[in-house]
């Protein structure tokens, strides 16, 4: 028998569920595998009996080795770079080895109906057909999501975080210098270090959206979206408690992920690009993994009864953070349907995610359920640009297939024009699959921790993520793990005399009922998120609302004018106080009726009355009586 040069496939030339695979492995293999066709092969091999030929692929190798069936495929494949693991089952337990061989021979006896179910559940492109025009336009959609996320912080920079702002960053860093010496700037990673005034605050706005830009069109695609990264992480370390959301710390891990997807080019171009690293690509499905799969998992693990006995959606319209009007029509949906909705979020969050791994087209339909998911909440709620980040996610789960036959034409023509040379440009492998591993470990550890259960055998990964912790790129994840079931508002008011109090009217958070909730997202107003989380707690724990407080007394404008109005326009008040309101969405009747959205009802006070002594916050005593 004449030997190959090289591994040899021999198939069944007349059968097209051989033919589709055959084209799929051979896209995997490349050069290192040679596939023929037995009716091709003429008298070479006859030693083989052209039966068992018609029943099963063979693989002929130079050492004169022959193997069959599963073993055969898998044999060749492992040839294929990252593609070993299933020689690896099919070597070491011999119960996957079993099973592969019973299923190959199965799928053997029935070719005609394992081809229609190969066409159901991967459509046209058994052949992957690649990412490459799909990872373009995710990045494309990164740096706008960015320039959202940076053009939202600049407008309140100067109020929350500036010289006369609430939490002044200077006041940190000069705290960090006391107490921790050379660690700070690990600890603290900002390049606020470098300056800390509004000058240098807004010159990092404008930085991130210089940046923003260049990657949005795709300019020095690294370079800008490691500029993207570093500047909102400085921004995110400035921003104190105004910046521990989720979608921040989901924006930071995805522009660090995104670095390993960016070719090393000037411009980047679908048609030029080399292709993005499946390593990389899978790191990013990974991510939409762990943020869905995270979040169904927190709100069981939590014990919450509301979320276990599937009532959680009677209370989330009326009590998140900052709901919009559409939220009001969707509280008043029946009761069972909101049970019904909870099942499906349920679905959505805690089993879908597991469709990353299936074939193509049912992995489509997993992107698709949680891009509804996305719109639904985007729909009736407002969360930054966490839902338009979440479904850039999505799109990562598709591939190039998806798109217009004439974008696949030009991208074709480009390819093939290139295909003579190697294209430059993509991160070596040395670099891509070291950072993928050690990524996907650290990862683990917020993903295990969601179920609040004791890991000691993840101690020494843990202690490794808290050393990058600062870095914000490992991030945990799961909203709403306990359903708030009351809606508390704090309402301030000012007092030049402590007899007449004028409320401070916020731009976005619940304020007069008549007025109807805003859509906002994706700008997030900090200041009225804020207040929604010092709602839930005391003021005492909450030292950020003092000097909100302080600020309102001196008449600070960068903070005044993160109001919707400031009811003291030429001199601030003397007094300051802060009250809980209960408020609730109204019927429609009472809406039908009054125009009023919400109903509210005094509760108690919040903090003392607040006063200004020598520049110093004051509580003071004042005959106070319910508003």
């Amino acid at each position: 028998m004449e030997l190959p040069d090289r591994p040899l496939v021999v198939w069944d030339g007349t059968c097209a569920f051989c033919r589709a695979w055959v084209a799929r492995w051979r896209s995997i293999t490349g050069e290192r595998v040679d596939y023929a066709p037995y009716q091709e092969l003429g008298e070479r091999f006859a030693e083989l009996p052209r039966e068992e030929l018609r029943r099963a692929v063979h693989l002929i190798e130079p050492d004169g080795r022959i193997t069959r069936g599963a073993e055969a495929a898998f044999r060749a494949l492992a040839r294929a770079d990252g593609h070993g693991a299933w020689l690896a089952l099919y070597r070491g337990l011999p119960p996957f080895r079993r099973a592969s061989e019973w299923a190959y021979r199965r799928i053997a006896g029935h070719r005609d109906l394992a081809f229609r179910v190969t066409r159901a559940i991967w459509g046209a492109h058994l052949v992957p057909p690649g990412e490459r025009l799909t990872a373009w336009i995710f990045q494309r959609l990164l740096g706008l999501i960015f320039a959202v996320a940076f053009v939202s912080l600049w407008v309140q920079v100067d109020g929350l975080i500036g010289e006369r702002g609430i939490l002044p960053v200077r006041d940190l860093l000069q705290f960090a210098h006391a107490q921790l010496g050379p660690g700070r700037y690990w600890t603290f990673p900002t390049l606020c270090w470098l300056g800390a005034g509004d000058g240098a605050l807004h010159a990092l706005c404008a930085a991130g959206v210089a940046c923003s830009a260049l990657a949005t069109l795709g300019l020095v695609p690294v370079a800008a979206l490691f500029g993207c990264w570093a500047c909102y992480l400085s921004l995110s370390v400035a921003g104190q408690e105004f910046f521990w959301f989720q979608w921040d710390t989901l924006l930071l891990e995805t522009g660090s992920l995104a670095l390993l997807l960016a070719p090393w080019r000037w411009r980047s171009w679908p048609g030029s690009d080399p292709a993005p690293s499946r390593a990389a690509l899978w790191l990013q499905r990974w991510l939409l993994f762990r943020l869905m799969f995270s979040s169904a998992v927190v709100k069981l693990a939590s014990g919450d009864p509301s979320w276990r006995q599937l009532t959680a959606l009677r209370f989330h319209y009326e009590t998140q953070c900052l709901p919009p009007w559409t939220a009001w029509f969707a509280h008043q949906l029946p009761a069972e349907l909101q049970r019904l909705s909870a099942i499906g979020m349920f679905a959505i969050e805690g089993a879908v995610p597991f469709l990353v791994f299936a074939p193509r087209r049912i992995r489509f339909v997993g992107a698709g359920a949680i891009a509804v998911l996305q719109a639904l909440i985007m729909a009736t709620g407002n969360y930054g640009f966490f839902n338009w980040l979440a479904l850039a996610l999505c799109l990562l789960w598709l591939d190039d297939g998806v798109w217009p036959a004439w974008a696949r034409r030009a991208l074709e023509r480009n390819e093939r024009a290139s295909a003579a040379t190697p294209v430059p440009g993509r991160w070596p492998p040395a670099v891509v699959r070291p950072a993928v591993v050690a990524l996907v470990l650290l990862s683990l550890v917020p993903v295990v921790r969601a179920f609040r259960r004791p890991s000691p055998w993840l101690a020494p990964l843990a202690a490794i993520h808290r050393v990058f912790a600062p870095f914000r790129s490992v991030n945990p994840y799961g909203l709403f793990a306990v359903m708030t079931t009351r809606r508390m508002e704090i309402v301030v008011e000012g007092s030049d005399d402590g007899a007449d109090w004028r409320d401070y009217e916020f731009a976005y958070k619940p304020g007069d009922p008549s007025r109807r909730p805003r859509f906002v997202a994706p700008h997030q107003p900090r200041l009225d998120w804020q207040m929604w989380f010092a709602a839930l707690g005391d003021y005492r724990s909450e030292p950020w609302f003092l000097s909100f407080c302080r600020r309102l007394l001196e008449g600070s404008p960068a903070v005044t004018a993160l109001l919707a109005e400031n009811p003291f326009p030429r001199a601030p008040p003397r007094f300051l106080r802060a009250s809980f309101y209960e408020y609730r969405f109204t019927d429609p009747a009472t809406r039908r009726a009054s125009g009023a959205w919400w109903r509210r009802t005094y509760d108690r006070p919040y903090c003392p009355v607040l006063t200004l002594v020598d520049g110093e916050l004051r509580a003071v005593e004042l005959a106070r009586r319910a508003p």
